[in-house]
């Protein structure tokens, strides 16, 4: 049985006048859902550190032209999100420029350098503080400058990427870990800011074609040709924050796959993935 599906034609949800933050969008899942916000027509700022290619192709600069292409507003913010400094000063200009956030993705992720799939003992500590402190630390210090904003608006979506790395054994201990804090950091954040109209998720894609995993597929320990497209995730939270029922799921984790069940909509070569959860359970 092939691992997806043809589907029909299918049109992206309009989020014109929408603004969105999308924290590591240089490349891999962060770069397509900054694609799939842009293809509804959203202004989105597109940040992260790569300002220049170097061992990985892509850069805050071309993921912002790339939403430019698709029809969307794409504005390129060099933002260490490891500095607290630099993501406060990220939200004032968005102030300063819209007067608004709609919808924050919370996307940076650090890899670290070396081995990553060997037991925990025989990896450096190092490799727990770089992942934690950027795909966890960061996406609730970002949470919190958009909170701020989000709920005297009463209205806003903040998603959380996060993978099947959070029940599952994948990677290495700190990455399921850090993993499972974020589903768990969505969680309580859903549950605080459903009553003020703001909505919090998490969402796992399945196994995406990064630029990264087509690189370095032994060394990250997955297999990309079972993959989907970044794309595919962008076009997930694209639907989610055009869905007027969307608070109804705050604080749950969202599978990728199974949002294009619900919501009909394709991957980019006009196929269905089929969710890895589901796969699971045969």
């Amino acid at each position: 049985m092939s691992t997806s599906d043809a589907v029909g034609t299918w049109a992206p949800p309009d989020l014109r006048g929408k603004v969105c933050v999308v924290t590591g969008a240089s490349r891999g899942v962060g770069k397509g859902i900054a694609l799939g916000l842009g293809e509804a027509g959203a202004t989105v700022y597109v940040t992260g550190r790569t300002e220049h290619a170097g061992a990985l192709p892509g850069t805050i600069g071309e993921t912002a032209d790339a939403v430019r292409a698709l029809g969307g507003v794409g504005i390129a913010v060099r933002c260490d999100h490891a500095n607290d400094d630099e993501v406060e000063a990220l939200f004032a200009r968005v102030d300063a420029e819209q007067g608004r956030i709609d919808v924050l993705v919370n996307n940076a992720f650090a890899i670290p350098e070396g081995e990553l799939t060997a037991p925990f003992w025989q990896l450096p500590i190092a490799q727990w503080d770089v992942m934690h402190r950027v795909g966890l630390r960061s996406h609730y210090v970002a949470a919190w400058h958009a909170a701020q904003r989000m709920v005297p608006a009463r209205r806003g979506l903040i998603v959380n990427v996060s993978s099947f790395g959070a029940k599952i054994q994948a990677v290495n201990v700190a990455y399921g870990v850090g993993k499972a804090g974020v589903d768990r950091m969505s969680r309580d954040m859903g549950r605080e800011l459903a009553p003020q109209g703001v909505t919090a998720v998490s969402i796992w894609p399945g196994i995406v074609k990064t630029e990264r995993l087509l690189l370095e597929p032994e060394r990250l320990g997955f297999d990309p040709s079972k993959g989907e497209s970044p794309h595919f995730s962008g076009r997930a939270v694209a639907c989610l924050a055009a869905d007027p029922r969307a608070i109804e799921r705050a604080g749950e984790a969202l599978v990728v796959a199974e949002m294009g069940e619900h919501y009909g909509f394709p991957d980019v070569d006009g196929s269905r993935p089929r969710s890895m959860r589901r796969d699971r359970a045969r």
